[in-house]
């Protein structure tokens, strides 16, 4: 019974810290995270507390959170693709590729299209516009939806034309 009260806990911190973040109260968020994390350690809540540390430009500490997140749970998509982000943010593009692929094969992940995105902007990056097709291609199969992955298309074939 501890452990679930623990983990409700955690989730209701988890749950305003969100709220903080989504209002740029980000050090606020942090503590809150940090508060969920003590509570009960999620991948979710290691995941969330490294995009609000990306979110102040520090990508180190968050790519750092994302591993915490990885070691909680292997199978959590989301810390393999923030870490692809963040690498690509900080222009190491060769090592995001590799996090960005296991984020693609992972069993828990919701939004799959995001790496296929976050690849498609490697590719375009480093000029293989083909590629950089293919993966946008990817993300939109998944999530026909994706605006982002609808405006790169059309600007990857526009270097085509």
């Amino acid at each position: 019974m501890a452990d679930q009260e623990a983990l409700e806990r955690a989730i209701e911190f988890f749950h305003e810290a969100y709220r903080h973040q989504m209002k740029g109260d980000l050090d606020e968020a942090v503590e809150l995270y940090r508060r969920s994390i003590e509570a009960y350690p999620t991948a979710e809540a290691y995941t969330f507390l490294g995009w609000t540390y990306s979110f102040m430009g520090d990508y180190d500490t968050a790519i750092e959170e994302c591993q915490r997140a990885i070691e909680i749970d292997p199978e959590f998509g989301n810390p393999y693709n923030d870490i692809g982000a963040y690498l690509i943010e900080k222009g190491q593009l060769d090592e995001a590729i590799p996090w960005l692929e296991k984020a693609t094969r992972v069993a828990r992940y919701d939004k799959p299209c995001f790496p296929h995105f976050n690849m498609g902007r490697v590719w375009e990056m480093k000029h293989d516009y083909t590629r950089a097709l293919r993966a946008y291609r990817m993300a939109l199969d998944l999530n026909p939806q994706y605006t982002l992955a609808k405006a790169a298309l059309r600007r990857i074939k526009a270097q085509f034309n």
